[in-house]
């Protein structure tokens, strides 16, 4: 599959493309369940070793403030 991922917004659409759609009040429960989300993929090998890792630095900079 190997997209483009720099943002956010990639991460949410590459999650999306699988029929995923998080949303929660609660910020630190959604990246908590993206992070899950984007593992399960890994794990089934559904997205690459470079798109796991892009996704969860962004998720982690979006977790932390640093965006």
């Amino acid at each position: 599959m190997n997209q483009q991922i720099s943002n956010f917004y990639d991460v949410q659409q590459l999650l999306k493309k699988f029929g995923f759609i998080v949303y929660f009040k609660e910020k630190n429960d959604m990246y908590e369940m993206m992070e899950q989300e984007i593992k399960s993929l890994f794990n089934f090998g559904l997205i690459s070793n470079d798109e796991y890792l892009k996704c969860r630095l962004i998720i982690n900079q979006r977790r932390t403030g640093n965006k």
